[in-house]
């Protein structure tokens, strides 16, 4: 299989995509070309805009706008020094202005954006705002771009929600140029191993909060991405597949003169889009075959699951309609080419050590499992992003070529029965657990999970429900903090799995866990239904989810409802007041869970 003959399974899934799609794209372009056919802003704006526009520029960039008529480039950023990740930002304004000078254009910064850290959050009521911070995002980047006078856009952003965001919200300007700007990752600390070994030593007692500390701070030390292959670095790599990235910038490393000369290029990049005109706005590049190498590139690498829910909304901000069974379908023809922890041991200094997205999307295209034909940020199209023919993996642990594969699909699969749809990650679950079938505990909370782990009351095999967990339920949290005791309890020997209609993100591990089922609890799901001690199966291999019960007695089941002041608890209190009616309006986790639509 080579790239002119496409693998059947992604042509098909894209033929499907185009077709179930056509209706909203053709009125999505339709807009956006309406938009690109206007007049520059300095031309049909009036001079009392303009000037508020130009105020506190300096008088030669006044002059380049209004009388010279140089390009213009919009800066939207997630700069704040909370986030490793967003810390390196800070310089590059001054950077672009310098090397705007230097190209005859001009920059200014159109706007930040909020970006929070689910690493910060996890287990805190802030992740409860987690999930909707990407439709704030989308907004805010909206309004930075509002007063429609720039001819371009930079995007500078990482991290889990503020890359879904910047793209959404720069979606709904796809008549721009856009280009994203990566900061890159911090150096390796502790290894992601390691610090997964301290958490479970955590767990069961072993060790105690110093030594978690001193592994933590060990783990996350310095400017830069969190080095694990989690939702942050996972979306670099969509991004690099989907051709918005200059080619080698996802994880080259911060405060670099290699980092700074990719920033430099990121801006002649896109002036070279608006100076030669070429048809690569972000909304006709963001087409069918780029979305379904993104979802390629995701399966291919072992990403983040929060894509299944990110991507969704990204492809519907374009006019373009996937849903989960597009993923599954792919799954089963993309091989897994990529082991990063923790879906393996290595970090992203590794993964890029090896040969990183560049050799990644130069395999996929070579097997046909990516589309070369789609139009790129670079003029050379995407084969622009990727390795030389030549180039062999550095190191088969961490990365394999297609022709030897860790695994001969891309470990990702749709659930589905009689208790809804949901997903699951196997590609680090072993092979003796892709399917589970036990009696259930049902919780409301992972609060609740930990106090019955503490209590010893997990003694035989158990599928762990935690439900009530959904977007208009409570914001739909990550429940990061039921992976150490839950893989406590694999290593007992027990057979366990989770069930949820919450998420498990990047760091989804060792234990099989059914997540993002929907419908959700809250608006009626089936794992309302589940009490204490039914038998539930989840299977990986058949593709299955099911409660092991007579069909009359399961439909005739009434739903339970939250416990008496769950929802007004998850309702008030550090913010989250502001998002009831994100609350009110989400769709369901298979739609993208936008509060837009």
């Amino acid at each position: 299989m080579n790239a002119h003959q496409p693998n059947p399974t992604v042509a098909r899934v894209t033929q499907r995509i185009a077709t179930r799609s056509a209706g909203l794209r053709a009125d999505y372009l339709a807009r956006l070309r309406t938009l690109a056919q206007r007049t520059r802003a300095s031309d049909r704006m009036g001079c009392a805009n303009i000037a508020h526009a130009v105020a506190a520029l300096p008088a030669h960039d006044k002059l380049r706008i209004v009388e010279q008529r140089a390009p213009h480039i919009g800066i939207v950023t997630a700069y704040n020094d909370m986030l490793s990740a967003h810390r390196p930002y800070e310089d590059y304004p001054r950077i672009l202005r310098d090397e705007a000078a230097r190209l005859g254009c001009t920059v200014q910064v159109a706007g930040g954006v909020p970006a929070m850290c689910d690493g910060i959050t996890q287990g805190m009521a802030g992740m409860e705002l987690s999930l909707f911070s990407r439709d704030v995002i989308a907004q805010a980047t909206a309004i930075a771009l509002s007063h429609d006078v720039f001819d371009g856009a930079l995007l500078m952003g990482v991290c889990d929600k503020i890359v879904p965001g910047l793209l959404i919200g720069a979606l709904h300007y796809g008549q721009l140029p856009c280009v994203f700007v990566p900061a890159g990752p911090m150096s390796s600390g502790l290894s992601n191993q390691a610090k997964a070994a301290v958490r479970e030593q955590f767990a069961r007692g072993a060790v105690g909060r110093a030594e978690l500390q001193a592994a933590e701070n060990a783990a996350y030390h310095s400017a830069g991405t969190c080095t694990f292959y989690g939702t942050a670095n996972s979306n670099q790599m969509l991004l690099d597949a989907m051709g918005l990235h200059l080619p080698g910038a996802a994880f080259m490393p911060p405060g670099t003169p290699e980092r700074e000369r990719l920033t430099r290029d990121a801006l002649g990049t896109v002036l070279s889009i608006t100076q030669r005109q070429r048809s690569t706005p972000i909304g006709e590049l963001v087409d069918e075959r780029c979305i379904v190498n993104a979802m390629v590139a995701l399966l291919a690498t072992g990403g983040s699951t929060n894509h299944l829910i990110h991507w969704v909304a990204v492809a519907r901000a374009a006019g373009i309609v996937i849903d989960w069974g597009d993923f599954d379908e792919l799954s089963q023809a993309v091989p897994l080419l990529a082991r990063v922890y923790p879906n393996g041991s290595a970090d992203v200094n590794q993964f890029q050590a090896a040969g990183g997205p560049p050799w990644v999307i130069r395999e996929l295209l070579d097997a046909g499992l990516m589309h070369a034909d789609v139009l790129s940020v670079n003029a050379g199209g995407l084969r622009t992003s990727a390795a030389p023919a030549d180039v062999r993996s550095r190191d088969e642990g961490v990365l394999r070529p297609v022709a030897n594969p860790f695994s001969r699909t891309g470990g990702l699969r749709l659930l589905q029965g009689n208790l809804g749809r949901a997903v699951i990650k196997v590609s680090a679950v072993p092979e003796d657990r892709h399917a589970i079938e036990a009696p259930a505990r049902v919780f409301e909370s992972q609060e609740a999970v930990l106090a019955a782990f503490q209590a010893g009351e997990f003694t035989h095999d158990v599928v762990v429900v935690v439900r009530f967990q959904g977007p208009q339920a409570n914001g739909m949290p990550e429940l990061h903090k039921l992976t150490p005791p839950l893989a406590v309890l694999q290593e007992r020997r027990l057979r366990v799995a989770l069930l949820t209609d919450g998420r498990m993100s990047g760091a989804s591990g060792k234990v099989p866990a059914a997540i993002h089922a929907t419908p959700e609890a809250l608006a009626g799901g089936p794992l309302a239904r589940l009490r204490d001690g039914d038998v539930v199966r989840l299977d990986a291999v058949a593709g299955t989810l099911d409660v092991q019960m007579d069909a009359a007695e399961w439909a005739a089941r009434d739903a339970a409802v939250p416990t008496s002041g769950f929802l007004a608890e998850h309702a008030h209190g550090l913010g989250r007041e502001l998002f009831a009616n994100f609350r009110r309006h989400a769709g369901g986790a298979e739609q993208g869970a936008c509060t837009w639509l």
